[in-house]
Parts: structure tokens; sequence; C-alpha cells
């Protein structure tokens, strides 16, 4: 896929190497000094404090490798400051600083900081505002990191997706790609493992949900940033295609080889072990596809070559195999190769 350029939705190449570590690189390291320097400076001329160091952490604590969420976790971090200043000012209000009240801090802090989590994540703000509260029984600090925290959330939340924003479609096309290079490495382990039977006593690795889960997730995170950003619902290079090329053959594949693992087959599985050149030829047909070839200005005979050679190998196992237990087996591929050929699925082993 060719680079894109700086604004999404474009398919233009980067001018020189310069330009893509200036974004890649160089933009979230500026985002984070802008995002981080602006409220800084906001709250001296406020007048909150000489050092206003909450305002300039959200900056570090939200921009992360997902930019599109920082208004999301800024709201969350806001909410988790809150609670933390009201528990932390209640608990001095009525209780004198003693190992008893910081013990009451500490646990309400770890209860609020588990209730209010998201995703998973416990709101660590919760309990380090409540302690950064306690700890620092000044008349008017509660008041000024809130106020510090609140401005520190508002421009990160406002202004960090502006500043030099990442294109969705660069990424998601990089985390195809990414994709593209783990299956390859390991359907090519399955065929050599198919080819050379494993010794007795030695297992196979486990597949991971995660490999086969990422072309759902880049084909999610896509979409909801088009829809944040207003992208052109028509990437460049088939983009979409080639995602939705991934999602389908990911289900095929992941159940041809929990398949193999639950058959485990030994050197005397003959019909397993010559599936191998099958699985290979639906191997190079499908990363073609998934490199974009088939989108490409010239021919997509390459690819119409390869699909027609896994076809037949796979028509040749089905028939000096026919057993059902091979048919099941072989079903993962049959439906790879469908799915490449844009077929609904043959009925019949």
């Amino acid at each position: 896929m060719p680079g894109t350029s700086g604004k999404p939705g474009t398919s233009e190449a980067l001018p020189t190497p310069w330009s893509r570590a200036l974004r890649e690189r160089i933009a979230p390291a500026g985002r984070l000094v802008v995002c981080a320097a602006v409220p800084w400076y906001l709250c001296l001329w406020f007048g909150t404090s000489t050092a206003p160091v909450p305002a300039a952490l959200p900056a570090v604590l939200i921009l992360r490798a997902d930019l599109f969420a920082a208004p999301r976790l800024a709201l969350e971090r806001l909410v988790g400051v809150v609670v933390g200043v009201l528990l932390s000012v209640t608990v001095l209000h009525w209780l004198p600083v003693s190992s008893a009240s910081f013990m009451l801090v500490l646990l309400c802090g770890t209860a609020g900081m588990y209730l209010l989590r998201h995703d998973g994540s416990p709101n660590q703000q919760v309990l380090i505002t409540a302690l950064m509260i306690y700890t620092t029984p000044v008349a008017g600090y509660p008041l000024a990191r809130l106020v510090e925290s609140a401005v520190g959330i508002a421009v990160v939340a406002l202004l960090g997706p502006l500043l030099w924003p990442p294109d969705p479609y660069r990424e998601a096309a990089a985390g195809l790609e990414a994709y593209r290079a783990d299956l390859g490495a390991r359907l090519e382990r399955i065929s050599g493992r198919l080819r050379t039977p494993r010794a007795p006593g030695e297992p196979y690795a486990a597949e991971s949900f995660a490999l086969w889960h990422r072309p759902y997730e880049l084909s999610a995170a896509l979409d909801r940033r088009a829809r944040r950003l207003r992208l052109p619902t028509a990437p460049p290079d088939g983009l979409r295609d080639r995602l939705r090329l991934a999602g389908r053959t990911a289900l095929s594949l992941q159940y041809f080889t929990r398949e193999l693992e639950a058959r485990d087959p030994g050197p005397e599985d003959r019909a397993v072990r010559e599936l191998a050149p099958v699985l290979e030829a639906t191997a190079r047909a499908l990363d073609t596809a998934l490199r974009g070839d088939g989108h490409s200005a010239g021919p997509p005979a390459g690819l119409e070559a390869e699909l027609r050679r896994a076809t037949e190998l796979e028509a040749a196992h089905r028939a000096a195999h026919p057993g059902s237990g091979d048919a099941l087996l072989r079903s993962g591929l049959r439906l790879t190769q469908q799915a490449l050929a844009g077929q609904p699925p043959a009925p019949g082993p």
C-alpha cells in the first residue's frame, strides 16, 4: 500500500523519510510537549500555584497509543480526581491526621478506584488524588489541584486530537501488514510440522487468540476513527476489502489450526500430513490477496493462478482421501479458498 500523506483519506506518498520520521516519532513528542506546556502556563497565569504539576500530568498519562481515546480517558481521569478530592477532604474534615484516618482514605480510595474502573482498568486517579490531598493538608490545596487537573484534562481532550493527528488509514494498513507477516509465519510453521511429524511427546504450540482476533480489532478501530474524523467511506487501495478478507479467513484458519491440534497427527497419519501442499498454496494465495496485489493497477493474474493451484491441490486431496475426518479438517482450507474467490460456501464436505 502506498504511503499516505498527512491528511487522512489521501493516498499520496510521503515525499521524504524525514516526513515519515516527523509524523511517526517527532509528532507524538511535540503533541505531548504542547499539551503539557499549555496547561502549565495557563495555571501560572491563573495563579493556582507556582508549580502546577497536576496540570501537566494529564498529557503524560492520557496521550497514549490510541490518540482518539484521549477525550474518554480525560473524562475518566477528571471523575477520578473529583472523587479523590471529595473523599480526602471529607475524611480530613471529620477526622484528624492519624493512622486511622490514613487507613480510611486508603481503603475508600482503593474501593473507589475499582468501582470506577473502565474496561477492567482501575481508575487510579481516585486513590492517587486522595493520598496527595491527605498528605498535603494546606488550605486551598484541594481546590488548586482540582482546578489544575481540570485545566490539564481539558487541554488534552480538546487540543490533543487536533495536533498532528495520525492517519487512520496508515495505521490500519500497518496493522494489516503486521498481521499478514505473523499469519504467514504461523502457517509456515504448521506446514513444516505437517511435512516433518513431531517427535513423540513434543507438543504443538498453542494458538493465540490475539492473532485471529486482530483483523476484527483493526476493522473496528478504523470504523471508529473514520466516524470521528468523518473520513471518506472508501479507503485507498481496497484497504477495507482486505481487512474484511482477513476477518473472514481468520475464522476458517483458526478452525483449521484448532482441528489440527485436536487430531494430534503423527507420522502414520498420511492423509493429514499430505495437507501440507494444500496449506502452502492457500497461504501463498492469501498472502498475495492481503498484500493488495489484486487491487493494484496491474492484472491480478498471479493471485488467480495461485488460487487455482490451491483449489486443484485441495480437490486432489479430497479425491485421494474422502474420509469424513479428513473432510472436516480440510474444510478450513476450503472455506479460506472460497473467501479468496468471493464465492459462497459450497455444501458438503
